[in-house]
């Protein structure tokens, strides 16, 4: 009788059909949890209608979650994405985007969540002396108390909550504050400022150990066509941080707690802005700028990070018992417990809460960009997948130009057979995952 994991992943080891699995399994990449399709995809003579070729079978399509703790193979997918689309609106060149926007004003601003009641730190010096916490104790990077309350009793878990609910509202109105600071600072009057520039900007949420979240975003200054349009001669860099650095302060949602007492939501006092250089020159500048590529990289690790290091939940709660059987810190399992709580209360009705109770009441998107930024995540992947049907026909003999692919498929399942399955696709995962980085060490060197 099979018992024990390694005996389970023998016996699908020996199995006959193993190599087929596998192969199966490669195609996507070793994804965790694969979505099962059966069916087939036909090539038609485009002007006839005559059956060229015919390809049926069981297939495993990638299921596409962006967060490493649910499937490496599809996060690693998701952050390639999000470098090429965070890219083509830093460097242009490619995906519709002219290389002038380097010569645009453009900066990469961090935007905070305040203070619900201090927490547990690993401060240290400019030179990197770690100092003594609050609680009188010298932390470990990866001590677990380290962002939760020093005192529990006294954190304020439900305003920490409404603010994570409302964190994209208050993105809204920042953009909208950023606007009229722009225009305040040179002298033109608010409404006009379409006539005259365009904000892009895309942005990125990450989690912080005491789980709420900051917006880490890159903001450039177009002129009123979008990136092929040159910025308006008074824009400029310094203008845009000293914009944002006032847009930050002034931007304000009203709300009210259960009982009735209204409270203010605003960002955190912690607002930091870098300016952006080409990526030409060293990787990082003493005076704190920040190149292209390494911040395209940057946001394509916030993207799939989810949750990241707050110990949230990966999938939506359900009930209470959901709940109760999370596998989290206490910090984490009472922001999420209070999510819940208000979601039943009818004054918060439209924030949906307990819908977003595993997420710690973010309900945001994790990277949203504005309209004229760059490309889009749809085209990136369109792309791709018009790249890969025109190399399979090539390969089969058949000009792309001229055929018709007609697919019909049926959805039969999500995920493998057992854990077994599951442990052997992460190993294939984690193969594919080495041998792209070996190729890419390899491409360096040369």
């Amino acid at each position: 009788m099979v018992s024990t994991l390694d005996d389970r992943i023998a016996h699908r080891l020996r199995r006959a059909d193993y190599r087929t699995w596998r192969d199966k399994v490669t195609a996507t990449g070793g994804c965790a949890q694969p979505i099962r399709m059966t069916g087939g995809w036909q090539v038609q003579d485009q002007a006839t209608g005559a059956l060229l070729d015919w390809h049926g079978g069981d297939v495993f399509i990638p299921c596409g979650n962006r967060r490493e703790s649910v499937c490496p193979s599809c996060s690693d997918r998701y952050a390639a994405d999000a470098y090429h689309l965070m890219h083509a609106g830093l460097a242009g060149g490619s995906k519709g985007v002219p290389t002038s926007v380097t010569e645009k004003p453009r900066v990469f601003a961090t935007l905070t969540a305040p203070s619900f009641g201090p927490v547990h730190n690993r401060r240290t010096t400019s030179r990197g002396k770690v100092l003594p916490c609050a609680c009188g104790t010298w932390h470990h990077p990866d001590d677990p108390t380290i962002g939760t309350p020093l005192d529990p009793d006294t954190y304020d878990y439900v305003g920490s909550v409404l603010w994570q609910a409302n964190a994209g509202e208050l993105w809204h109105r920042f953009v909208t504050a950023l606007k009229r600071e722009v225009m305040k600072a040179v002298g033109l009057p608010v409404r006009a400022f379409t006539d005259h520039a365009r904000l892009s900007y895309a942005k990125v949420a990450e989690y912080q150990r005491r789980g709420l979240v900051h917006f880490h975003a890159v903001v450039r200054l177009d002129g009123p066509d979008g990136p092929a349009d040159p910025a308006p001669p008074w824009a400029s860099a310094e203008l845009l941080a000293a914009a944002i650095t006032s847009a930050t302060r002034s931007v304000a949602l009203d709300q009210a707690l259960p009982d009735g007492t209204p409270i203010t939501l605003r960002w955190g006092s912690q607002v930091d802005v870098r300016r952006i250089r080409p990526t030409s020159a060293h990787e990082v500048e003493e005076d704190g700028e920040i190149s292209e590529t390494r911040l395209a990289g940057y946001v394509a690790k916030y993207a799939t990070k989810g949750t990241g290091k707050s110990e949230a939940a990966d999938r939506p709660i359900r009930s209470q018992l959901d709940i109760d059987h999370l596998r989290v810190h206490a910090h984490h399992r009472r922001i999420i417990q209070t999510t819940w709580d208000l979601g039943d209360l009818k004054q918060y009705s439209k924030l949906n809460l307990r819908r977003w109770a595993h997420m710690l009441a973010f309900r945001g998107h994790f990277l949203s960009k504005s309209r004229a930024y760059s490309t889009t995540f749809k085209a990136i992947r369109g792309e791709r997948r018009a790249f890969r049907t025109a190399e399979m026909l090539d390969q089969l003999g058949h000009d792309p130009g001229s055929v018709l692919l007609v697919n019909d498929w049926t959805y039969t399942g999500t995920g493998y057979a057992d854990d077994a399955e599951r442990e052997l696709a992460l190993a294939i995962a984690e193969r594919t995952r080495e041998q792209r980085r070996q190729r890419y060490e390899q491409e360096v060197a040369a």
